[in-house]
């Protein structure tokens, strides 16, 4: 069958397809299959029938035989061309159902962050405490405490190494308070500063992770908000608080199955520092500081330090690294991220400080053979000799 003949008894059995439903796509395939020889391919070729067909009924095509001047070779170059604009609304359609799913999205975590937030119980606001400049600080440094996953991880003996649930996680941190106050009277401190230092959850790294969660995402974030909140109330009671925090990667949105880096802006803690912020805004004995640039920095009685969350090859070379890009001389470095504690000189008045973490060991820490107690670290700064005491705080 020649190639024009095709055509005009393809566009014949269409235009009566139009208006004669006995007119099967069968009979169209048919015709096609007779015509290409590719009579395995019946459902391609169906398709490209009902292809025609929609582009004659919305009279894009005439037939042939009603026009001497479309030729073949034309008809063909307009299925081209109409192929092209089909694929630019498809393209368009495309591109607007990912912007109404990114928005709503958007609005449903914020809806879900909304009903969470009206059923949290309003804070009890301590009375003002009234500091004094001193030539001694204090700065409570912790992180990592992955909340909401829950495991129980035993050793040889089948003796328990470490558990941990959200109700572990509360415990140790009310272990934290108690042990931080004393150091507070014994130091006799009327203000400190409090560093958090990332990974506040667990559950956005891995799928498998979910799998140990017992809240999701939304609830798991409102949930820990709240606890830190009434946390760092309760500890305002004792001394006034200056809070800084930092992202860590377990709170990085990885949406759309993209790797780390991806979305540095959209990660969890931002929504854990409007609830802080916004549940204490009243509190006379807290304030919150946010670094533009998402770490913690503090000029604490002349000594630059800057707190990271700790995703870095070597701590040493960061802290030139950091040093030389904000150009600032940085005389202590501070890190979670390794969930062991570690502490070592690198200059004059110059550190490098991991901390422990709250959760202590977990499946990942055994994967890779690093191991420490669950703790939180607190030091003393003087002034004119930078860091003079270390407590290592076990929970």
């Amino acid at each position: 069958m020649e190639q024009a003949e095709f055509l005009s008894r393809q566009f014949d059995l269409l235009s009566q397809r139009l208006t004669d439903p006995a007119i099967e796509w069968q009979d169209i395939a048919d015709l096609r299959a007779e015509h290409t020889g590719e009579d395995e391919h019946r459902d391609t070729i169906r398709k490209g029938a009902k292809l025609f067909y929609e582009y004659l009924e919305a009279g894009w095509i005439k037939n042939p035989q009603e026009s001497s001047t479309v030729t073949p070779t034309e008809a063909t170059v307009q299925m081209r061309e109409l192929q092209k604009e089909r694929y630019k609304v498809q393209t368009e359609k495309l591109e607007l159902n990912r912007w109404l799913r990114e928005n709503a999205r958007d609005e449903l975590i914020v809806e879900h962050i909304c009903q969470a937030v009206a059923q949290l119980k309003p804070l009890v606001i301590p009375d003002p405490i009234y500091t004094e400049l001193s030539d001694r600080e204090g700065v409570l440094l912790f992180g990592d405490e992955h909340y909401g996953t829950e495991f129980e991880i035993r050793g040889l003996s089948n003796e328990v190494i470490n558990s941990y649930s959200p109700e572990i996680f509360e415990n140790r941190m009310w272990n934290l308070l108690d042990q931080t106050i004393s150091i507070v009277r014994k130091e006799g401190f009327s203000r400190i500063h409090v560093f958090s230092l990332g990974d506040f959850e667990d559950g956005l790294l891995r799928v498998k992770q979910l799998m140990q969660l017992r809240y999701g995402v939304v609830e798991g974030t409102v949930r820990y908000a709240d606890f830190i909140s009434n946390w760092l109330n309760e500890l305002s009671k004792y001394v006034e608080v200056e809070f800084q925090t930092t992202n860590g990667n377990h709170t990085e949105l990885r949406m759309l199955g993209q790797p780390k880096g991806t979305f540095t802006k959209e990660n969890m803690s931002l929504v854990v520092e409007a609830i802080i912020t916004t549940r204490l805004v009243n509190n006379p004995n807290f304030t919150f500081t946010k670094n533009p640039t998402g770490y913690i920095y503090a000029d604490i009685l002349g000594y630059k330090l800057l707190g990271i969350h700790g995703e870095v090859k070597s701590m040493e070379q960061a802290i030139k690294d950091f040093s030389q890009i904000y150009r600032v001389q940085l005389d202590f470095l501070i890190a979670g991220h390794k969930h062991h504690s570690r502490s070592e000189t690198v200059g004059i008045n110059q550190e490098v400080i991991n901390v422990p973490s709250i959760i202590g060991v977990d499946d990942y820490s055994l994967s890779i053979h690093k191991t420490s107690n669950a703790g939180a670290t607190f030091l003393v700064f003087e002034k004119g000799k930078g860091k003079s005491i270390e407590y290592a705080i076990k929970l």
